[in-house]
């Protein structure tokens, strides 16, 4: 067989998936299965040498510069995380989310929308959130399923709030400007958090017999002492993420002043101690190190698929279906969410990018937009069974059963399908940040 035969694309994706779903049930690491995916399909679909191919490959994807942003900003959350800066958060959020319908519920988005802006990544933003409210939340009366279901479809704003580990991964597979993202991602990333809010709302008149009684009246002078806690954070998100926007800085200088500002803040409130710098730093290292091999698999998988030409015949077959740009994006929610039951958000964007990017440029969609789309549908993703990455967090936090966390998820599932029509009639949600502040540099 030749890697150019288009009658063998049918058996070519038949092998590809048989020896990729073969080595990931093996329980072997995403990356190395995906180098051996495209280590076999180059050896069994094409003429060229796939130890000199994969060589050249790996490197390249590895020594990225812009890839440099990543490890920091994992940092940056590992250091929030083992410090008080993150339980500082909370408390200085409680006092004004209190009178609001749903009461201090609505500390979970608010919370993980805020730790979003300096994290980066869901399971930093779940852990930490979670680790502060679950236990207050308990305390004080509010439903199981609630506490639960809204952290689990909070917690995935990581993913979307600037600065999002998948909008770099996004930004250097398909080669678009990952500050752009960042800039693409606030609107709809506030849009989704105000949606979360609205159900918890809705939830607390509709089920008013479930709701506990509200909080203790506070004063005004008391909310506002209580708030001052909010400042270290708060200025730690404005220098990372307003240099990027003022033009002052790229997306990987703000992820090394977002790193040095949070080592400052947690030294001046003493909270940095020896073991936890040692923590942070090999926590960012494991992490960062997992998402590289991932990575590296997938550039390699990349460079086979292309030999192969299955994109290619894929794209054409799509082509020949004369979709509309809606049609085809509506076919990609349901394939994503079908991806996502069986692959981390992070390694579904990688793997399916080789053939999914053609069929985008030639629909006429816009790059930027479809990475905030990637997003919302790789957040479905995270709260999908059986390998909804949420899920095993909040399994191992809550110890209630998989299946219940998942049911409580469901209402927020359907949020963000929700959410992916929201951004399908108002496409400018997205690309106006990005293309305003473009225009003004």
């Amino acid at each position: 067989m030749t890697g150019f035969d288009r009658d063998a694309v049918g058996l070519k994706i038949g092998v590809f998936l048989f020896v990729l779903f073969f080595l990931l049930g093996s329980g072997l690491w995403v990356g190395l299965a995906l180098m051996g995916v495209a280590y076999m399909g180059m050896i069994g679909f094409t003429p060229r040498n796939p130890g000199s191919s994969m060589s050249i490959t790996v490197w390249t994807s590895a020594s990225s510069w812009t890839l440099t942003s990543l490890p920091l900003f994992i940092w940056m959350g590992e250091i929030l995380y083992r410090t008080r800066l993150s339980e500082d958060m909370f408390k200085g959020l409680a006092p004004w989310l209190s009178r609001f319908p749903g009461g201090l519920l609505h500390s979970n988005v608010v919370g993980c929308t805020v730790f979003a802006a300096v994290s980066g990544s869901s399971a930093a933003t779940l852990t930490t959130v979670g680790k502060m409210s679950i236990p207050e939340l308990r305390k004080r009366g509010y439903p199981e399923f609630m506490i639960v279901g809204t952290l689990a479809g909070a917690a995935t704003l990581g993913l979307m709030i600037p600065p999002s580990l998948t909008l770099i991964v996004y930004g250097v597979t398909v080669k678009q400007s990952v500050t752009g993202l960042f800039m693409a991602g606030v609107f709809p990333g506030l849009v989704l958090a105000t949606m979360f809010m609205a159900y918890i709302a809705i939830w607390s008149v509709v089920r008013r017999d479930q709701a506990p009684d509200p909080e203790p009246a506070m004063s005004f002078g008391e909310k506002l002492r209580a708030s001052t806690l909010l400042i270290p954070v708060i200025a730690l998100i404005m220098v990372v993420i307003g240099s990027m926007y003022l033009g002052i800085a790229t997306a990987t200088e703000a992820a090394a002043f977002g790193v040095i500002g949070a080592l400052v803040l947690a030294l001046l409130q003493g909270s940095l101690s020896w073991q936890a710098f040692r923590e942070s730093l090999f926590g960012a290292t494991r992490t960062s190190a997992m998402i590289a091999l991932i990575l590296m698999g997938a550039s390699f998988l990349t460079l086979a698929m292309g030999f192969t030409g299955v994109p290619r015949a894929l794209a054409g077959v799509i082509a020949a279906w004369d979709l509309s740009p809606v049609a085809l994006i509506a076919a990609l929610t349901v394939f994503y969410i079908i991806i996502g039951m069986f692959l981390d958000g992070i390694s579904a964007v990688v793997l399916t990018m080789a053939i999914i990017e053609p069929m985008i440029r030639a629909a006429g969609i816009d790059l930027i937009w479809f990475g905030i789309f990637i997003v919302v549908v790789v957040e479905m993703a995270q709260v999908t069974p059986p390998v909804g990455f949420n899920l095993f967090v909040l399994q191992g936090m809550t110890r209630h059963d998989m299946s219940y966390i998942a049911r409580t998820a469901l209402p927020m599932f359907l949020i963000m399908v929700l959410m992916v029509g929201v951004l399908v009639a108002f496409p400018g949600l997205a690309t106006w940040l990005p293309e305003t502040v473009q225009a003004a540099q």
